[in-house]
């Protein structure tokens, strides 16, 4: 592997490029390096050395003291979107923080918008930071243009390109630098520490003043910049916090913080054994889910990475892609998460925050979520209407409405859906206007026919199966 790498860097033009190529190889090839060790060993966890967190190591928001200052606490934060991610699952292209989702605005726009509010309230000077990959950094490059005039710096950095490495030969896919761009793979947001170093991004915010990391995935529109929890953070001098919230049964596949061998960690689904998924899926024993929403004291990172000391768990990833000839071959890309680094940092800990402040969008059902009458929109963040009871609604919707533009044109309205607990909707269904949705509503349409929901409807604990004459009668 390391002759072949070699060869790569070789491709490459002399002068700056090349440098920052060679290292980028340099940083695969110890993550590859490792990924055998690990292979080798057999690095399981022990189940029997699991245990539940402390109390001083998940602590709940309702117990948090309220900031005093909340203007000098912010001159120490900085804000950084995860902005890797293509909305190809939603049939989108380009970069998935430029999707509208709420009144004309993008997760792009509201995040701004959010951060443009405090800066004004506090007379601040919080920045945005994007972490782009290399499919999203063009595009997000010429769409930033246009807050120039907004109040709020807004910065950018890539995470790295790592090559794909053949699945059989473990050899890797590219010859050549410039190859096609599915040769190559961005490693996950777990790079976000060395790439926000090797940017120079890092020792920028440091000579800023700036002390305090907040992350989240740029999908999460309950993601927003709270006061008590950054007032914690720097009273506490915990180096990380990670939020939690608690589990409900949509919630079973996600990391959860533990006790290892009196140590604090992220455990994955992937890294329980089979014999332990379902107890590891029950709410009783793993109450609480990692939101992606972490809080990082900036020193720390900077110490950690220049001793080389964080080493996240490895996710092997396999793929299929075409090759050169136009062959189908298996690939693996080696990723790491940046949840998984907690145990690397001093005092880190969670905090079980409210289910608020989890609202991500990873489909079209969770569009007609956040674009619904259940939410308002108030200086760029989503608020829950108060006359809302209980958790917010299941909604499942069937694949005719998988992509953006389907369901655009099957839902030209939102329905009103303050009411509703659970929808599910499958088959060629299109919603009419002024549509209310209450209760459980189901709606099946069969292969070759076709439900329109007229116009003006109240649907309220109904199953409707069939075509749109029998929902007529």
């Amino acid at each position: 592997m390391r002759n072949a790498l070699n060869k790569l860097a070789d491709t490459v033009p002399s002068g700056e490029e090349r440098a920052k190529f060679e290292n980028e190889m340099d940083s695969f090839f110890a993550l590859f390096r490792r990924y055998l060790s690990d292979k080798a060993s057999g690095t399981a966890l022990d189940w029997e050395k699991i245990s539940s967190p402390t109390a001083e190591e998940v602590v709940d928001y309702k117990t948090i003291a309220e900031p005093t200052d909340n203007a000098r606490n912010l001159d120490k934060l900085a804000v950084l979107k995860l902005n890797g991610g293509l909305g190809t699952s939603m049939g989108c292209v380009g970069p998935k923080s430029v999707i509208e989702v709420r009144d004309g605005n993008t997760f792009l726009d509201l995040a701004v918008r959010q951060i443009e509010y405090l800066n004004r309230q506090y007379d601040s000077d919080v920045p945005l930071l994007l972490m782009n990959s290399f499919n999203t950094d063009e595009d997000t490059h010429n769409v930033i243009r246009k807050y120039g005039g907004h109040r709020i710096r807004i910065k950018t950095f890539n995470q790295s390109k790592y090559p794909r490495v053949l699945k059989d030969s473990l050899l890797p896919v590219p010859s050549s630098y410039d190859d096609p761009i599915n040769c190559w793979y961005p490693p996950g947001h777990g790079d976000l520490f060395e790439s926000l170093h090797a940017s120079g991004e890092l020792d920028a915010l440091l000579e800023q003043g700036k002390e305090i990391l907040f992350v989240s995935n740029g999908d999460n529109l309950g993601a927003t910049v709270d006061g008590k929890i950054l007032n914690h953070m720097l009273e506490t001098g915990a180096e990380y916090i990670m939020e939690l919230t608690d589990k409900t049964r949509a919630d079973v596949k996600g990391g959860t913080l533990i006790n290892y061998g009196g140590q604090v960690r992220l455990l994955e689904i992937a890294q329980v054994p089979k014999e332990h998924v379902e107890e590891f899926k029950s709410i009783k024993k793993f109450k609480n889910f990692n939101t992606n929403n972490l809080w990082i004291n900036l020193k720390a990172i900077k110490r950690l990475i220049e001793s080389n000391a964080i080493q996240s768990e490895i996710i092997p990833n396999g793929k299929t892609i075409t090759n050169k000839q136009g062959q189908e071959v298996n690939v693996l890309q080696l990723e790491t998460a940046v949840g998984a680094a907690i145990r690397h940092f001093d005092g880190a800990h969670g905090v079980v925050v409210p289910r608020s402040r989890f609202l991500p969008v990873k489909t079209c059902s969770d569009l007609l979520l956040v674009k619904s009458d259940l939410f308002y929109l108030e200086h760029g963040a989503l608020r829950l209407d108060p006359s809302r009871f209980g958790a917010n609604p299941l909604i499942k919707l069937g694949s005719h409405f998988k992509k953006v533009s389907d369901f655009n044109s099957r839902v030209g309205h939102i329905p009103k859906i303050l009411e509703l607990d659970h929808l599910t909707i499958t088959g060629n269904v299109t919603l009419g206007k002024g549509v209310v949705l209450k209760g459980t509503v189901i709606i099946v349409c069969q292969d070759g026919q076709r439900i329109d929901i007229p116009n003006g409807s109240v649907l309220e604990n109904v199953v409707i199966t069939g075509n749109l004459t029998i929902l007529e009668h």
